[in-house]
């Protein structure tokens, strides 16, 4: 989820763990515990800053180590640590307890969206991404603003973050539901499809949706279970020549085909440079593919520069990577 949802979440946990009569009737327990709550809820997030690095180190480890099984396990005796010497009154235990609840449901909830997590590591390094829930999902932001708001004004914190996790609840229920539907109609609207990747918008009828059949890719959008089908590309293998070969080297390819799971590519040629480019289909808008990996060759087959990461439009991309179609 985006930021602003996991801080919500994280103070509508620290009222909720009023439910406990530790955390009730000490009161610098509780602030404790709300504190480890909140940094809880961003904790797993940090990797955030490998974007001042690069995009492809971002890329390839953002919601990788820092939501693995250790981390889970780590984030919480960190954080209680620290907030020991800050509140040394403060019952740990049931700081430590309660803030790894936050840093569980912070890796948790990431595991609806089509981003996913590694969650799983070290067991396993797949991603897990069971794409029901946008990054931002209004509604889900929305019922915890409410609660947040019950509770300023005077309202029982307990039954009311009670409340809205039991409506919360429902509400993914009813989203897979709705997905499985979806993925229904795409059945129908592509018989022979191998894969299927569906993807949530912020409204709630509206998703993304991306499939391989034998021959084709296709790219379309869902609106309840109306399907329209935008883009139908020819499925081609990647050629195995070495200007592919010595693209396939360079690190922001690399990390773009370690993410994407459904892309196609372009070879071109600019005067005395070669652009290798693959771009993911999972993510169209406005008749543009933004999320990009782009590599330009020298005739010696040398990386003259790269980018992977977000782009709305080719001047932009030549910008990024410093290039001019004149040149």
């Amino acid at each position: 989820m985006d930021t602003g949802t996991h801080i919500v979440m994280g103070i509508a946990l620290g009222g909720l763990a009023t439910i406990d009569p530790v955390v009730a009737n000490h009161s610098v327990t509780f602030t404790a515990v709300l504190a480890g709550t909140i940094i809880g809820s961003q904790a797993p997030d940090i990797d955030t800053v490998l974007k001042l690095r690069n995009n492809a180190v971002y890329i390839r480890h953002h919601r990788g180590a820092t939501h693995s099984i250790p981390s889970v396990v780590a984030w919480p005796l960190l954080i209680t640590l620290g907030l020991s010497f800050i509140f040394p009154s403060a019952d740990m235990m049931h700081v430590w307890l309660w803030t790894f609840l936050a840093v569980f449901l912070h890796v948790f909830v990431d595991i609806f969206n089509s981003y996913g997590t590694q969650a799983l590591r070290p067991i396993s390094n797949q991603w897990v991404a069971l794409g029901v829930i946008n990054t931002f999902d209004p509604i889900i932001f929305g019922i915890h603003v409410i609660g947040l708001l019950l509770w300023a004004l005077g309202a029982n914190p307990v039954p009311t973050f009670l409340i809205m996790y039991a409506i919360i609840i429902v509400y993914y229920v009813i989203r897979f539901q709705v997905q499985h539907a979806v993925r229904h109609a795409v059945k129908l609207k592509i018989p022979n499809a191998e894969r299927i990747i569906i993807a949530p918008t912020m409204r709630f009828y509206q998703w993304r949706i991306a499939a391989i059949d034998g021959n084709h890719y296709y790219v379309g959008r869902a609106y309840g279970r109306n399907i329209t089908i935008y883009d139908k590309f020819e499925r081609q293998p990647l050629p195995e020549n070495k200007i592919v070969q010595a693209a396939l080297k360079d690190k922001n390819i690399d990390a773009f085909l370690s993410f994407s799971p459904i892309y196609r590519w372009e070879i071109t040629r600019h005067d005395a440079l070669h652009e290798v480019r693959f771009i993911d289909l999972r993510y169209r808008s406005n008749d543009y593919y933004p999320f990009v990996a782009v590599a330009h060759l020298n005739d010696e087959l040398e990386i003259v520069n790269s980018y992977t990461g977000w782009i709305f439009s080719e001047d932009k991309l030549h910008k990024k990577l410093d290039f001019n179609l004149d040149q």
